[in-house]
């Protein structure tokens, strides 16, 4: 079998290239659930979903030296407040970025060497195998089929997606426009407010700073736009905070009850 990389991405425990040898029979089960969202708090982003995630999730940037844009799913590790424990998302209406939708395939760089992917998939996800049903991925003289295809070209669009995404991260480096984030929220009757960080935003002091003739040419490449919408979707923290209290789940729903407990003794 053909070597796979090392350092796994988020979700993946491991890596075999599709081949037509082994998986000649093989089906892609059809699924209702994402079990590899569940307490899941952080997920990847291309800048080309920026437009669609910023009504849903803050959209921040990982800490350390190679930054990506992230989709905050909640604000505390292991918690994730719009899918549940069997994996099913909340709603329908809420955008699943293309990096959850991409699993379990991905292409991979088979050799260090080479530049060449290949289309791969991690089998411990048992989505894919010799099912009754399911979507087969060849064809019975051994062409892929339609639906391999598609999934072939999903992943080929999302590489592509990346490179842009990491212009528009080489550009928020080269300018030094990215600090280390803390966001503060009092809730309701008390008086320490939650303090959150472990994540970088884009300073809006320096921002403004910003030269005319850099903010045109911002403006016709379209990273101003992505700059907007990542100022405009830490709005929502509050409102993950919010619905985590709701859930029960982090800090603010642990002292909520603690102190709700409390005042019952009382009484």
């Amino acid at each position: 079998m053909a070597s796979v990389p090392n350092n796994l991405p988020l979700f993946y425990k491991d890596l075999m290239p599709l081949n037509l040898r082994d998986h000649e029979k093989w089906s892609a089960h059809r699924t209702q659930t994402a079990d590899w969202l569940v307490d899941q708090h952080a997920v990847p982003l291309t800048v080309d979903e920026f437009a669609l995630a910023q009504r849903d999730f803050p959209i921040v940037f990982s800490s350390g030296d190679a930054p990506v844009p992230l989709a905050l799913f909640g604000l505390n590790e292991g918690v994730n407040v719009y899918v549940d424990e069997k994996g099913l998302v909340a709603n329908d209406a809420i955008y699943v970025p293309a990096y959850a939708r991409r699993y379990p395939f991905m292409l991979a760089r088979m050799d260090s060497k080479s530049d060449s992917m290949t289309l791969c998939f991690d089998p411990t996800a048992g989505l894919l195998g010799e099912f009754e049903d399911g979507d087969r991925l060849f064809e019975e003289g051994g062409e892929p089929t339609a639906h391999t295809q598609a999934v072939l070209k999903f992943c080929e669009d999302f590489e592509v997606a990346g490179q842009r995404t990491q212009a528009f991260m080489d550009e928020l480096k080269k300018n030094d426009l990215l600090i280390e984030g803390e966001v503060g929220i009092t809730q309701e009757g008390l008086e320490q407010p939650f303090i959150y960080r472990g994540f970088q935003l884009i300073n809006r002091e320096k921002f403004n700073e910003v030269r005319g003739d850099q903010l045109r040419s911002w403006n016709q490449s379209g990273f101003l736009a992505l700059v907007h919408a990542h100022f405009f979707s830490l709005d929502l923290m509050r409102i993950i905070f919010a619905r985590q209290t709701q859930q029960g789940k982090g800090p603010g729903a642990e002292l909520a009850a603690a102190k709700a407990a409390e005042s019952a003794s009382k009484n």
